[in-house]
């Protein structure tokens, strides 16, 4: 969780094989799954932002190939994500959970 600004875009056009200048969020996120990260481009500059969680951990989805794999969401999922609904059992889960 190092990378800021050009680290990420470069993991997002070099790893990921995307332009971030589209208009898609990348989100990335810690082994712990405490920490993410969104990189945005609106138009005229690019935005990071990140979030820390006091307890517990994002349910992270898992991509149907190999770990580091890109995955994409839609908007409703990356609302549940964010609010704390896990993906994979499909209910809310309690921030201090892992």
């Amino acid at each position: 969780m190092r990378k800021s600004f050009n680290g990420l875009y470069a993991v997002a056009q070099h790893r990921l094989g995307e332009d971030p200048r589209e208009g898609a969020l990348f989100l990335f996120t810690n082994k712990r799954r405490n920490r993410l990260k969104i990189l945005y481009f609106d138009g005229s500059g690019l935005w990071v932002l990140s979030k820390r969680l006091e307890a517990g951990g994002f349910s992270w989805p898992s991509p149907a190939g190999q770990r580091g794999e890109k995955l994409a969401l839609n908007r409703r999922a990356l609302a549940l994500l964010l609010e704390g609904v896990d993906l994979k059992q499909g209910h809310q889960k309690a921030w201090y959970e892992a």
